[in-house]
């Protein structure tokens, strides 16, 4: 069994044990965060076997599954999916140690189950960004769906059930558009082969060949589901709702991970399989990549809910990644990818902090707050170092990402990129407006009223305000520490990413036959 098979099985099994625990919640934590630890602890190993040199698809397993049809389950990696890999086993024990700092369960709802649902989407998720047979890419890319319904359904705010099903029909039926380019795919392969197959390699090796009208046709199919996945706008509205409403640490796999999906489809599928339909229509899709970076910033700007914020700023930081994509220059798909890395981590950070202070506000309105780092300075610091890295700040990790992205798309983009720069300054006004409503002027609002006063009363902390509200504890920090440690560490030495990603990326661009600066 290779590291990657294991990485996919253990959170499964870990599952299935919780299934026998959902009368005693502390255990089942205790469980699911002894799984998700031994998780993130195989990525060292399976980090350290992968060999950046080496063949594009290292940690390869298959075994046949429905022969007849040229399917088989099939697992490898890259080093693009190595990242994604790591960053959802280093978000989930994190997620498993804030329930109850961020979120609490509805009343008659077991950790057991909760914890159950978030172990099973860990592993789903890493086998879709493992696997190397389309149809099985597909299966997973709808399945895990599924646990992603019923955590928002389930267990997030009072419109759950509109936003899961929402996110599920958007996503499921770009799926099934999705299956209909590959079986297009596999019908060309049989007729050049005589043999039907969905293995990803020999399938690129085909429909690269294919003409550029039948490209195209098989592109839109895989394009739709992507971009809803990514989001791109228009397709982007099912987020808001489903962010909006999902607890908090589901919002943190969903936006931190599992819209990845869409910008790793990207890479790995539309531009090896279908390369003259992907620098035919780059523009198209750089016009709505632009779009969301412009159409996100601004509406994050004026949103009132903190939750719907980080989904706007989500799409804007999407934008930034799609643009990097399809300027098909190294720099830029470089800095895509450890975009998609980095907005993990800082998003995943904002997230969470910002779910710490809904739990001590009881609200997600932004006008609900403000004078917080008064009454606590500490949570103030954690807010400020994630806006810091969502704004892109010289030294944070998200800041090499959004600059290679630019400079490479400069070059061969120039229009795009400069009017992408204006996302940037946004950026700034969105995050920093923010962190000046919250943090910064009088203490007021309901969850800061000590002794005496009314909702929206403000007062000064020296007026019982410190005692209405705690600060981050040991606990908290610990969680959030090694998310400050990343950002802060890949900011000034991002070479380790860098290194493992770019020769993957080379490849793609050798895939789309186009050159770099050109």
């Amino acid at each position: 069994m290779t590291l990657l098979l294991a990485l996919i099985l253990l959170p499964l099994a870990g599952a299935l044990a919780l299934t026998a625990l959902r009368g005693n919640d502390k255990l089942a934590t205790l469980v699911a965060l002894g799984v998700s630890v031994a998780e993130l602890l195989l990525i060292v190993p399976l980090w350290l076997s992968y060999d950046p040199g080496g063949e594009r698809i290292q940690q390869a397993s298959s075994m046949d599954w429905i022969p007849a049809f040229g399917i088989h389950i099939s697992f490898g990696m890259d080093g693009i999916a190595l990242v994604m890999i790591a960053v959802i086993a280093l978000l989930v024990p994190i997620v498993i140690g804030a329930l109850g700092s961020t979120d609490k369960l509805p009343a008659g709802r077991s950790a057991g189950g909760y914890l159950s649902l978030i172990l099973v989407q860990e592993a789903l998720t890493i086998g879709v960004f493992a696997a190397t047979d389309v149809f099985l890419f597909y299966v997973l890319f709808e399945i895990m769906l599924i646990p992603m319904y019923f955590l928002i359904g389930g267990y997030g705010g009072p419109n759950r059930q509109y936003a899961a099903v929402k996110f599920f029909l958007y996503s499921f039926l770009g799926g099934l558009i999705m299956l209909a380019s590959a079986i297009g795919a596999y019908s060309l392969a049989s007729d050049e082969l005589g043999q039907g197959t969905f293995d990803w390699a020999t399938l690129v090796a085909v429909v690269s060949e294919a003409p550029l009208s039948t490209q195209i046709w098989l592109f839109l199919g895989f394009f739709l589901a992507f971009a809803i996945k990514a989001p791109l706008v228009p397709l982007h509205t099912w987020l808001p709702d489903a962010a909006g409403q999902a607890p908090i640490g589901v919002a943190v796999l969903l936006v931190g991970v599992l819209d990845k999906v869409g910008t790793f489809g990207f890479l790995r599928y539309l531009l090896p399989m279908f390369p003259a339909a992907s620098v035919e229509l780059a523009p198209l899709v750089l016009v709505l990549a632009v779009a969301g970076v412009i159409y996100g910033s601004i509406l994050a700007a004026g949103q009132q809910d903190l939750k719907r914020f980080i989904a706007y700023v989500s799409i804007a930081h999407f934008g930034f990644i799609a643009l990097g994509i399809f300027a098909f220059n190294t720099q830029a798909m470089v800095g895509s990818v450890s975009y998609m890395l980095n907005h993990s981590l800082a998003t995943g950070m904002l997230i969470l902090v910002i779910g710490m202070v809904i739990a001590r506000g009881g609200s997600t309105r932004i006008s609900d707050y403000g004078g917080m780092s008064k009454v606590t300075p500490l949570l103030g610091g954690m807010l400020l170092i994630a806006g810091l890295s969502t704004l892109s700040l010289p030294g944070t990790n998200s800041f090499i990402s959004e600059f290679l992205v630019l400079l490479g798309a400069f070059e061969t983009r120039p229009v795009f990129a400069i009017i992408a720069t204006v996302g940037m300054v946004l950026a700034a006004v969105y995050v920093l407006w923010l962190y000046q409503r919250i943090m910064t002027g009088p203490v007021r609002g309901d969850a800061m009223i000590g002794a005496g006063g009314g909702p929206g009363t403000t007062m000064a902390p020296e007026a019982g305000a410190k005692k209405a509200m705690k600060d981050l504890s040991a606990r908290e920090i610990a969680l959030l520490a090694p998310m400050v440690v990343l950002i802060i560490g890949l900011g000034f030495y991002p070479k380790p990413v860098l290194d493992t990603v770019t020769p993957s990326v080379e490849a793609t661009m050798d895939s789309v036959s186009v050159q770099e600066g050109n």
